[in-house]
């Protein structure tokens, strides 16, 4: 049972953290200062009630599947509207994250890799989908805002007779790379820069350093594979462009 002091000072920290955050933008004058603290509130008040959630279903696989639909429901619907219009970008966002999420999630459980066992699954799974939402409006965005700045070069790749596909092949294949550059910078400086999440919270909950290396290591190369399906697949379905796309605010 968490203490009441130790909340107070939780509650204190955050809001220094915050006001620190909001400080450095108002002085800097950059768009949208507010949009960070409304975040960490937003937050903390989703994280509480699925924590008081998940503490009564976090052994009951039909409730931990409808907290994974959620998520993925959450996920894709913030990365369609990063990329425009939630009619014309969720279709093909949805099917991008479904192809890495289940893809990279059958390949840690068929494996056994990690357990499949409830707890794993949720925990595994919210992880995935959340790095997949990361990929997609990474590789969208980036894919987009690439086809505006060079649209002259594909209109003179489409007058010469080349397919809409093919006029944004090489764009393609930069968005990919720059969706990407996050997850394998994250996993090459594990252990040197960052201790990631997973492998912190592993020891917190009692696992020895060993094994939550290995479960660690597991979930980046799953946040990888994932990545890499998302991001191919997404921006090959928006790869075939006929008119000048309008980047999301």
């Amino acid at each position: 049972m968490t203490e009441p002091s130790t909340i107070l000072w939780t509650l204190v920290g955050v809001l220094a953290l915050v006001a620190l955050a909001t400080g450095v933008l108002l002085l800097s004058r950059a768009p949208s200062p507010w949009a960070p603290a409304l975040a960490v509130l937003r937050g903390t008040l989703q994280l509480a009630a699925i924590s008081l959630v998940l503490s009564g279903v976090i052994r009951d696989p039909v409730w931990i599947a409808v907290a994974l639909v959620v998520m993925f429901a959450v996920a894709t619907t913030t990365a369609a509207r990063r990329l425009g219009t939630l009619r014309q970008r969720l279709a093909p966002v949805a099917l991008a994250m479904a192809a890495g999420v289940v893809g990279a999630l059958g390949v840690v459980f068929v494996t056994g890799a990690i357990a499949f066992t409830p707890r794993y699954v949720l925990a595994v799974g919210g992880i995935v989908i959340g790095n997949a939402m990361t990929s997609a409006t990474l590789s969208g965005r980036r894919f987009v805002e690439l086809v505006d700045d060079r649209w002259d070069d594909v209109e003179g790749w489409l007058a010469l007779g080349a397919t809409p596909r093919q006029s944004t092949v090489d764009l393609v294949r930069r968005a990919v790379h720059a969706a990407m550059v996050p997850s394998t910078d994250q996993t090459r400086t594990t252990g040197l820069v960052t201790l990631p999440g997973a492998f912190v919270g592993a020891i917190f909950g009692g696992i020895s350093p060993l094994e939550a290396g290995r479960f660690q290591i597991v979930v980046l190369a799953a946040i990888i594979a994932a990545g890499a399906l998302v991001a191919t697949s997404l921006t090959h379905m928006l790869g075939p462009v006929r008119t000048r796309p309008v980047p999301a605010a």
